[in-house]
């Protein structure tokens, strides 16, 4: 086939369809391009800025037809940045094509012809991160600056106002830099592996109001470590800990393993629903609160849970859905193989005096294992919420081994959860798929799925 495009031609295109990025798609005799920043139903001009042999990638340079979705950006950049790939489109049709995303996947793949429920939306979509993590730098005057990566490079885009990020936490990290700055305070330098500040992170609790502070450095010590604490913590009184976090290997993980408390107890609280959580540095807490609780209340209605049951919770994290189950259920195993996520998991139960729950750490396919066919537990309800490469084939089978009455999977990757349930639709109905919307204004979707095993017959 011959390839219709050539690579810093234009061309005028209608974008036919937006894809799983939120990008826009068209074709040229059947070829297809990808074009970021455009809308279902635009007609565009594009420069095409790569040809591979079965598709190319463009960027607008005019829109000629606009559509009825398309808003101005109320962030300056958010092109660059691409943490917000669609601050361009009404708020209301990025829940849309959220949802037509999830259907399209579910059409393609699955057997059981099932309606995606439409896409539960934020009221207020606007600075909903409870957690920033801001790359240190040095700009192009020599002044340190904290900001976010430029979409697929390492440069730094110093940040003015972000519209996700939490108002105080940002005010803080714009603090901390100058302080950094005006102290002579070294910034790491990812060439040559030296200098001292790494990144500044910042955790809040947006029920509580507690903050934490995170600073990450390539070494042991923090020029004048009890100066800086007193400085920051007397400026935002909001600030509940300060964590000096040490990572001196050559990687792009954020955080090191080893935490110096230089301030407070290393730890925050917040609350969902009824229940308080205690949140340390390494573990991991939903990114969204506010989303995060309409999500869990969704699974846990969804499962029907009683005091007969017994309930898996796989990739439990710091206990956060465990807990909000245990509330219906006999008992609760929660497994995960973060082992700070599972000591904050049993401090968290103790809090809110929840006795009927048991959290094991380790990989989950080796625990579930273990629970099944060595200790013979056999659950009545399991919960999932895997990583984006979602269930590994071991857990998929001990699912259908045991055939728990009934599964809910929750997922931050649709297309790995549609792929499971492939794997699981000939033993189980697929009840209903719900979006919940986690991330607005990103193409990101967190989706809940509700299984129920075929032909179960009560006990």
């Amino acid at each position: 086939m011959e390839i219709p495009v050539k690579k810093n031609q234009e061309y005028i295109v209608d974008i036919i369809d937006n894809g799983f990025e939120g990008e826009g798609i068209a074709k040229i005799d059947n070829f297809t391009i990808f074009i970021p920043n455009s809308i279902k139903g635009e007609k565009v001009k594009v420069l095409i800025v790569k040809v591979l042999s079965s598709h190319a990638f463009g960027k607008v340079v005019e829109i000629i037809q606009k559509s009825e979705h398309r808003i101005e950006s109320d962030c300056n950049t958010y092109k660059r940045c691409g943490g917000c790939n669609l601050r361009h489109i009404k708020y209301a049709e990025t829940l849309n094509m959220k949802r037509n995303a999830v259907q399209s996947l579910v059409n393609k793949t699955l057997d059981t012809k099932i309606e995606v429920e439409e896409t539960l939306g934020m009221e207020h979509p606007y600075h909903y991160r409870n957690k920033a993590q801001y790359p240190v730098g040095i700009d192009k005057e020599g002044k340190p600056v904290i900001g976010v990566f430029a979409n697929r490079t390492h440069e730094i885009i110093t940040i003015e106002n972000c519209l996700i990020q939490d108002k105080q936490t940002e005010e803080i990290a714009k603090y901390l830099i100058n302080y950094i700055a005006k102290n002579h305070i070294s910034i790491y330098n990812e060439n040559t592996r030296k200098g001292l500040i790494r990144h500044i992170v910042t955790k809040i609790g947006k029920k509580t109001n507690e903050i934490m502070v995170i600073i990450v450095i390539n070494g042991n010590e923090i020029l004048n470590e009890k100066k800086l604490v007193e400085t920051l913590v007397n400026k935002f009184p909001s600030i509940k800990t300060i964590v000096k976090n040490i990572n001196q290997k050559n990687t792009n993980v954020i955080l090191g393993e080893k935490n110096v408390t230089l301030y407070g107890d290393g730890y925050i609280k917040d609350r969902l629903g009824e229940l308080t959580f205690k949140i340390s540095p390494l573990s991991f807490y939903q990114v969204n609160p506010i989303q995060a609780e309409k999500l869990y209340t969704i699974g846990v209605k969804s499962a029907n849970i009683t005091k007969e049951d017994i309930v898996f919770d796989s990739y439990c994290g710091i206990g956060t859905i465990s807990l909000f189950m245990a509330k219906y259920a006999k008992k609760v195993y929660g497994i995960e193989i973060v082992k700070q996520a599972i000591e904050d998991a049993i401090g968290n139960a103790k809090i809110n005096n929840i006795n009927n729950t048991e959290f094991i750490a380790g990989d989950v396919e080796e625990v579930l294992d273990d629970l099944i066919n060595n200790k013979k537990i056999i659950p009545d309800i399991v919960m999932v919420d895997p990583p984006r490469r979602g269930l590994d084939k071991t857990s998929i089978q001990n699912i259908l081994k045991i055939k728990p009455r009934k599964l809910i999977y929750i997922s931050c990757n649709p297309a790995t959860l549609v792929r499971d349930l492939k794997e699981l639709e000939e033993s189980y109905d697929i009840n209903s798929i719900k979006p919940v919307d986690m991330f607005p204004f990103t193409s990101h979707v967190e989706v809940c799925a509700l299984l129920e095993l075929k032909n179960h017959q009560p006990s």
